[in-house]
């Protein structure tokens, strides 16, 4: 099926520390495209992997990123039917732990909804639609909005699964239903700004991305059925893309990842052999059209990075298996596909793609080259249980990785 991610006791090992740009501390990365601006990094690991600096164990089950800001990382995790959002130092000292609201109740109720940090604040969503905003170094929350039961959302399977985007003056949630599509909240006090039309479809877990292209910026957001774009100053829907028409053989679609974006192409993907889909804007970006499809790369949950024009990530073969594959990013022309283990996440930093398989948790290092699936280095994960869905991340030349309840630190850095 579907979701994202997991969580975390402890161990220890001082950190030195960690800084973080705030436009850096959200998921996937500064553009949500799984790309990390980190330099310096080994470009070999020993056979063990790369040194463990931390691990941090019994802070809740979840499948979501740990994200750091100002030597501090927050993640969230489900505790019995409640979801909490934590703060620890470097050193695993928790800081403090605050409600963010209720967990899923049916199947795959771990929590799936990473924090995104602003300045001194952080917005969080729970898998129920509250969303939160904390302040980053007390705890405190300043506001929380039930966009669920406020804008009547329809959940889809597993409810909300997404990470709060963020423009100048607003925090973009998608409540999507009978009322309305996607919905922006003040950041001061959560009240309404805008709503868009309703589509009368139901959610997706895809967190949503701003883009721009010739001067006109755009919310991408996905329903069960559709790619929509909404102008983030009025809040109008500009353009509707339908994902399911031609492209899957069901009435919807069960979409998890970001879509990638570039200079006025998207790519929207999902597993369970729908098709990838290449989009591309028209000038004025008011409509968009259908540039290519593809049947070998349909990522299930791992997500997808464009690296020097060619798009690398995982595809689905069936739940419990999938390849590593290469498509060529203009022509949609598939330049490999090989067998790693299982498919899983991914994301790339100073010329290295990093994966992280789901059933039994190697972590791989590869060199991005279309010739061929070039493997320089892989260690196992032995902590923690359940699959290995959290996408990893990297701060100032950590990495992050986070399976279970556990959270495991390893030193990238070359020399310190």
């Amino acid at each position: 099926m579907k979701i994202l991610y997991r969580f975390l006791l402890s161990s220890l090992i001082l950190i030195p520390s960690i800084t973080a740009t705030p436009q850096d501390v959200q998921w996937r990365g500064p553009e949500r495209d799984g790309i990390y601006p980190d330099t310096g990094l080994l470009q070999t690991w020993p056979e063990t992997g790369p040194p463990l600096v931390l691990k941090k164990d019994g802070l809740g089950a979840g499948w979501t990123t740990p994200v750091i800001s100002e030597n501090v990382i927050y993640i969230t995790g489900r505790r019995d039917t409640m979801e909490y959002l934590t703060a620890l130092k470097m050193d695993g000292t928790v800081l403090w732990e605050t409600l963010v609201g209720g967990s899923w109740q049916t199947s795959f109720q771990d929590s799936r909804n990473s924090p995104t940090i602003e300045d001194n604040f952080i917005y969080v969503s729970s898998a129920m639609g509250d969303v939160n905003c904390i302040e980053k170094h007390s705890g405190k929350v300043i506001w929380k909005v039930n966009t669920h039961e406020k804008y009547k959302s329809e959940f889809h399977r597993w409810g909300f699964a997404e990470s709060i985007l963020l423009t100048d003056n607003a925090v973009i949630a998608s409540p999507v239903g009978k009322e309305t599509t996607l919905v922006a909240l003040s950041k001061k006090d959560g009240s309404l700004i805008w709503k868009t039309k309703s589509l009368d479809n139901e959610m997706s877990y895809a967190s949503p991305l701003m883009i721009e292209y010739h001067g006109q910026k755009l919310i991408l957001a996905q329903t069960n059925i559709n790619l929509v774009a909404v102008d983030p100053a009025k809040g109008e829907i500009v353009w509707v893309f339908d994902l399911v028409k031609g492209f899957t053989d069901e009435s919807d679609r069960i979409l998890t990842n970001t879509p990638l974006y570039h200079d006025g192409e998207i790519f929207v993907t999902s597993g369970y052999n729908d098709k990838g889909v290449m989009l591309k804007l028209s000038d004025d970006a008011k409509s968009v059209n259908l540039k290519w499809s593809t049947d070998v790369l349909d990522t299930h949950h791992g997500g997808d990075v464009l690296v020097n024009g060619y798009i690398y990530g995982p595809n689905w073969l069936n739940n419990g298996n999938g390849n590593w594959v290469c498509l060529d990013w203009n022509t949609g022309e598939v330049k490999y596909e090989e067998k790693w283990f299982n498919k899983g996440s991914i994301i790339y930093a100073d010329g290295r793609l990093y994966i992280f398989e789901e059933k039994q948790g190697h972590v791989g290092l590869v060199i991005p080259d279309p010739s061929g699936f070039k493997l320089v280095s892989s260690f196992k994960i032995s902590d923690g249980t359940g699959p290995y869905w959290a996408h990893p991340s990297i701060y100032d030349g950590y990495l992050l990785i986070r399976h279970g309840e556990v959270l495991l630190v390893y030193d990238l850095k070359k020399k310190r």
